[in-house]
Parts: C-alpha cells; structure tokens; sequence
C-alpha cells in the first residue's frame, strides 16, 4: 500500500517543467493566437490575417524526489522503488500543470492594431517543502513503525477557465526600432480549489500500537502541530452533483515587444508617389525583445470554507482509514480552532522575457526565461518555477521545427522538440531528456490544432517590380518611376519622355530627344564636335589645337609633340653638340692642372678657375657622361697610391656636381701608379704621372 501511494505521488506530482505551456511552440513567429498565453503583445504586425484556434492541450509532469527511466518504467518486472533513483531532501517540491486553449481567434483591426478572443482552461497543483525524509521513513521495509518530523508543509491546487479579450497595438515604427504592446483582461471562473497548510507537523506511528481486544491490534498515531484545510463547498463529497461553484474573478496580462529592424528598407516598396507598402508576409527583425506580466489576477471563492486544526492528539489506524475524507477524519481527532467562510485564490503570477534572433534566413536561436513572482508557499497562490530555455528553430510558414532546451529550478537540464505542420502543432519541451536519461522527473507534452489564415505574398501580376497595391497599372508592365505604368513619347522622336530632356521638341536619341546644337557658335554641330563649350576648327573636331609641350608650336606642326623644341626645329630641341676630340683633350689639359695638397686629395685654391672652365665645358653637353679618373707616381705603397687616386678622383667629380654637373652624368675611378705616361726615374716624369683624367664615356 505504501509503494503505491508513493507512485501514485510521482504520477500526480509534477515539478514544472517548464513555467509556460506549449514549449518551443510559442517561440514560433506562426503561433497565431496561442502567442497570447506568453506576450499579449504577440498579435499585431503578425504574420497572419486571421488565426482560429480549435483546441490545444499542454500537460507537464514530473518531481525533484522519483528519477526514472521511462523505458524501463514501463516493463512489468520494474520495481518503482527499488530501480528508481531518490533524491530526498528537505524541501522536495511536486506540481500538476495543465493548460487548454480553446476555441479562440485573432484579427487585424487595422495596419497597427489587432484584437484577440480566447477560452483557457488551467489547473495547477502545488506542493512544497515535502520532507524527502519522510517519504523514506514511510516507505521503509525493514520496519512497519515510522516517525516523521515534517515541519512545514504547503498543498494548493486550483484549477479555472478563462474567456480573454486581448488588444495590441503598434506603439512605434521607427525604420529600425519597432515597438507593439498588448493588453488582456481575463474574466476568471473558478471550477475548484484546495489547500492544506501544515504548520510544526510530527507524525509517530506505531504498528502494533493499539489493542483492539482478541489479541488483534492496529496502528497507533501520534501527532502534532497545525493544519489549515480549505476548500470550496462539497469540493470532498462523493456523491456531489458538480455544478459551477459560485467562484469569479478578473485577470490581468501585459507585454511589449521590441524589434531591431537593421534592414527594414528591404521590406518595404514604395512608388515614385511616395506611396508605401510594407511586406506583410515576412519577419523584418534581427533581434526581437519582449517583455510581460502574465496572470495577475485571482479569484473569489464565495462559498469555499477554511478550518484549521490543531492536531496534537492521538488516534488509531482504523480511525484514519475509516474516514469519510479527509474533513471528516480531521474533525473526528480535533475541533476546528478556526473556521470562516469565503477566501481567495491567486493566479501564478509571473515574468517572461524573450529574446529572438534571426542569425540566417530561417534559422532562429531564441532565449526564454520566466520567472515566478508569486511566492512559493503562499497561501492560496499558484506558482510556477523558475526557468531558462533556449531554443533554436527552423522556421517557415507552412513548417517549423524546435529543439527547445533548458534549465529547470529543482529538476536541471531538459531537452525536448517540438513542430508545426500547417494546421498541426505537437512537441515536447522535455522529450529527448525522458528518452536518454535514466534519471527523468517528469515530462510534458503538447499538441493541438488550427486554421490559419496567413498574410498573403505581394502580388505583382504584370511582373514589372511594383506590386499591385503601389502600381497605376497593374496588369501594364511599367516602370517603377512611372507608378508600374509604361512611358509615353510625347513628341513622336522614339526616345521616351522619361529620358527626353526636350519632351515636346522632336530630337535625336543621341542627343536625349533634342536637336543638337552649336554651344560654342564654331559652326561644328555639338554631335560632333568634341570641345562642344570651346570654339575650334572642324579640321580638329571642333576642338583648338593644342600645344602639349608648351613650347610655341602648335601641335599640328609640332613634330616632337611631347618635347619642348624651337620653331626654327619644328618644335623640336636643336640637337646637341658632339664631344670631339679637340673638346676631350680640352678637357684633359686642364685636368691634368688640378693641384693637389701633398700626399692628400684635397684640392688647392689656384685651381678653381681650371675647375670652373671644365665645369662650363661640360655643361655645353648636357647628355654626355664622362669619368674621372685619379693617378699616382710609384713613389710609396701600392695600396697607398691606389686609395690616394680613388680619393683625388672622387673630391674632384664632387667639386663638379656640386657647382652643377649632374651627379648622373659623371662616375670616377682610381688606378693608382698602374698607368703612367711618363717614366717614374725622374722628376719630371713622376710629375706627369700625378695627374686627373676627365674622358667621355662612349
């Protein structure tokens, strides 16, 4: 008996797995309606005209204390208690979530508005800070006696139907920046409540602990501490005809959305009007942002009834299991301390923020948290646990796909998928982690069906780039300038007044749809003439002529046109004087005059005026190239003389360049005592030895 109560707390019991219903569905840009139950904002500027629908259906299970393999789960020979995985702790926490969305539909009221109507039916089952510890006293198999220390305990489930009207409306179209927000109210009809709140409870059972006479004996119960127990009326009577309770009340749920639109040029046509026309049929964003508030909101049982006993007594096995319900047996081991008639009950109140990213054309990855606002525990209040998914998806209009992954408070990782086919929409936020894992506390699913009635595609039956609802003559191909329209040709000349700069004045179409003219008056007509502003002879064009090097001659008569040259040469430079050999040894004379500071290479002051002579002689050849050459006697070292002769060489093609040879035009060597002319024996001859050479390069 005690293993299938603790199976049948698995079953009931569900940790939620996901803090909203319909998991990774509503992810999708073609939710429709059902994006009312997350963001009431979701409606406008969506993707459909209309959208109906039918049913749909989302149940979630699963604990934080029972972990098992589903697959093996469902073998006859599984032992629940002995293959299941435990975690027991101090504050084990199990919920019961159910989610129906009815017959509901959405509408476009206008480019910036939409409204929704939906039926919703929910329930929730709360418990929390169960004793893990008390679960194993209960179910341990070496003894029939148990103590539980509990503590604290809190049980709430509620369960309500809900008609909502949901209005949204654009609040800001910015060509990037997007912003919508929406409204729903709830009218809120309750189809059942009930709580027990246990506050210091102990429990000690003793098998064998009362003597029933005969030698028979039964259980024995001792207990401690406060129960709360409420409920609407007759919510435990068994043969209770069920009838609506009188139970009402009013809910509230707002949101935004944000849309980064980087590209929203791309989404939208325009004509030469300034007509606009934004594609309806496609998402616009890169990033989309939204925030809500969902369930605010309770409900007033009338008729409901709360008592709280104090149970610090004792009692026997067979007065619990002979019990009425749970009302009678309380009232059998204690008077109510308190009694009242009436209480509310609150809605799971919680934050949602979403983040949508279009990373490639139907590709989305997607981040969801939803956080509980409403305080676990507190009496009468739903709660949801808190979470994160992200989800990446493909998505397109007639097919979606989902693989929604995500962080549960209590119960971890989860992995599920999920689909939309047209009309169809089924998946699971949890279903690939049930499959693999031997360790699953629970499970959801969901699935239901529509009609969707989608935006349709920009229709452009004449083909022409403007679509139908931008162009003046829509089964006409146009163009996009001319509002869809083709071009007339007003004055007859066969260029279109589109691009006839003279529209009522007959041309050629070389010249636009105008007559040409004669701009500069130089009786060459402007088709031909290629200086059209700058009168010139017809022999050139119509162009003057032009004198390219500047040198006089104009370039008709210019025989080197590129070069500066004289009239007399017909433009061109006078050719240069040729260095003869009366020139070069000239040249040479005077080199061999140059002086020289003893033993050194550098030049004496009286030869300045020899130097300055063979600088004017060069200069009367600017194209020649010349080397100046450096010798010694013998007297001294080889390699003494040597760099001696290079030095002298180099000092004087340095004098040269630097009072206005080009440095291009000369080079030097040194051949120290290699090449003399003279004999070395002599004075005189050692004298002509040491000398400079100045020789045209040929």
């Amino acid at each position: 008996m005690k293993k299938t109560t603790l199976f049948m707390l698995f079953v009931l019991g569900a940790i939620g797995l996901q803090a909203q219903s319909f998991i990774g569905y509503l992810t999708d840009n073609y939710s429709g309606v059902n994006g009312v139950i997350s963001n009431p904002a979701n409606i406008v500027d969506s993707r459909f005209k209309t959208d109906i629908n039918l049913l749909g259906a989302s149940a979630l299970i699963g604990n934080d204390y029972y972990g098992v393999n589903l697959f093996d789960a469902l073998k006859d020979e599984y032992d629940f208690d002995l293959d299941a995985t435990k975690s027991p702790s101090a504050d084990n926490n199990l919920i019961v979530y159910e989610d129906v969305l009815g017959p509901s539909f959405m509408f476009n009221l206008s480019k910036t508005s939409s409204l929704a109507i939906f039926t919703r039916a929910r329930s929730v089952v709360n418990i929390n800070e169960i004793n893990g510890n008390t679960v194993d006293a209960i179910d341990d198999e070496t003894t029939d006696d148990f103590n539980v220390n509990e503590g604290d305990f809190d049980i709430f489930g509620q369960a309500w139907a809900e008609v909502g009207l949901t209005y949204a409306m654009v609040l800001m179209n910015n060509e990037q920046h997007f912003l919508k927000g929406g409204l729903s109210l709830k009218y809120l009809q309750g189809m059942g409540s009930g709580y027990l709140y246990g506050r210091n409870v102990t429990v000690n059972y003793d098998a064998d602990g009362t003597n029933l006479g005969g030698g028979e004996t039964t259980g024995s119960i001792v207990s401690t501490g406060e129960i709360t127990f409420g409920r609407f009326d007759n919510f435990d009577n068994d043969n209770y005809d069920y009838e609506l309770p009188k139970a009402n009340g009013f809910g509230v749920d707002l949101g935004f959305v944000y849309e980064f639109r980087p590209n929203h040029a791309d989404y939208t046509k325009t004509n030469s009007n300034g007509d606009a026309y934004t594609l309806k049929h496609k998402n616009k964003y890169k990033l989309k942002l939204g925030l809500s508030v969902t369930d605010l909101g309770s409900i007033n049982y009338k008729e409901g009834q709360e008592d709280v006993y104090g149970i610090d007594t004792n009692f026997s096995e067979d007065e619990f299991d002979n019990a009425e319900d749970v009302q009678a047996f309380l009232e059998d081991i204690s008077s109510s301390d308190v009694s009242k008639v009436g209480y509310k009950t609150k809605l799971p109140t919680a934050l949602h923020f979403n983040a949508d990213w279009n990373f490639s054309g139907k590709f989305y990855l997607n981040l969801n948290t939803d956080f509980a606002l409403s305080k676990k525990g507190k009496m009468n209040t739903s709660s949801i646990p808190n979470i994160a998914s992200l989800t990446p998806r493909f998505e397109s209009r007639w097919f979606s796909f989902y693989l929604p992954l995500s962080m549960v408070e209590y119960n971890g990782f989860q992995a599920g998928a999920g689909l939309r086919m047209g009309p169809l929409y089924l998946g699971s936020g949890s279903v690939l982690t049930a499959l693999t894992s031997d360790d699953t506390k629970g499970a959801d699913v969901y699935a239901g069906v529509k009609i969707p009635v989608y935006q349709g595609k920009a229709k452009d039956k004449d083909g022409d780039g403007v679509i139908d609802k931008l162009d003046a003559c829509p089964k006409e191909a146009g163009p996009v300038e001319n509002n869809g329209c083709p071009w007339g040709d007003k004055d007859g000349d066969t260029v279109l007044d589109n691009v006839d700069a003279c529209v009522d004045l007959a041309g050629e179409v070389e010249n636009n749809g105008c007559p040409w003219g004669d701009a500069d008056g130089d009786t060459v007509l402007d088709n031909v003439d290629a200086c059209i502003d700058v009168a010139g002879p017809a022999e050139n064009n119509g162009c003057p002529w032009p004198d390219t090097d500047g040198d006089g001659v104009l370039d008709k008569d210019d025989d080197c046109v590129d070069v500066p040259g004289t009239v007399a040469n017909n433009g061109c430079p006078e050719p240069e004087p040729v260095v003869t050999e009366e020139v070069q040894k000239t040249l040479n004379e005077y080199a061999k005059t140059i002086l020289f500071n003893s033993g050194k290479s550098s030049i004496k002051d009286e030869s300045t005026d020899i130097l300055k002579e063979i600088v004017g002689i060069l200069n009367e050849y600017p194209s020649a190239k010349f080397s100046i050459e450096g010798h010694t006697d013998s007297v001294g070292k080889d390699s003494s003389n040597q760099t001696l002769s290079e030095s002298r060489a180099s000092s004087v093609m340095l004098y040269l360049i630097e009072h206005g040879v080009a440095s291009n035009r000369l080079s030097s060597k040194g051949y120290g005592e290699s090449k003399p002319i003279a004999t070395n024996t002599t004075s005189a001859g050692r004298a002509l030895n040491r000398r400079v050479e100045i020789n045209l390069i040929k």
